[in-house]
């Protein structure tokens, strides 16, 4: 979506809710691509009408917790977790620099339930999330997370791709 695309998105959405902040839940992994989503959002969204929320998800090794236990509970996450909490600060204080009101948030789940119940929670109104650009098998037989959010998300969805290679 081109940048002023967003922008327009973003002036239609507040005047046309009568709100005076856009929510802008931002999901980022610990790759490279997560920097083409700080750079789209920035460029982007004007941060004097956007509030974002970073949140990174990390995915659960076993499917499903037993019932006893807190579905987040995975003891055997901690380091990651500590890790992804960094990534989501750092990026919020990106997002802060460049004036937007920002926080950060690491939880523990499907990473496609987790965005979709999280900006559902959050009362998202729009959810930036970023593509690999390139399809793999699994992409291909039971489909990305990206496109998995922007099919299913109550909100609209931004997927920023990678620049093209030249």
């Amino acid at each position: 979506m081109p940048v002023y695309m967003c922008r327009y998105l973003v002036a239609q959405f507040v005047a046309r809710e009568g709100r005076e902040v856009m929510r802008l839940l931002v999901a980022v992994d610990d790759s490279q691509f997560a920097e083409n989503v700080i750079r789209a959002v920035v460029i982007g969204i004007r941060h004097e009408n956007a509030e974002a929320l970073v949140l990174h998800v990390l995915q659960l090794v076993a499917p499903v917790p037993p019932p006893q236990m807190a579905q987040d509970y995975a003891p055997e996450l901690e380091g990651e977790k500590q890790a992804a909490r960094a990534v989501v600060e750092r990026i919020a204080g990106e997002l802060r620099k460049a004036g937007f009101a920002a926080q950060a948030d690491v939880r523990i789940g499907d990473v496609t339930e987790t965005i979709l119940d999280r900006a559902a929670e959050w009362r998202a109104d729009l959810i930036a999330v970023g593509s690999h650009g390139q399809r793999s098998i699994h992409d291909f037989l039971l489909g990305s997370v990206a496109e998995s959010v922007a099919r299913r998300a109550g909100c609209s969805v931004v997927i920023v791709r990678p620049p093209a290679r030249n």
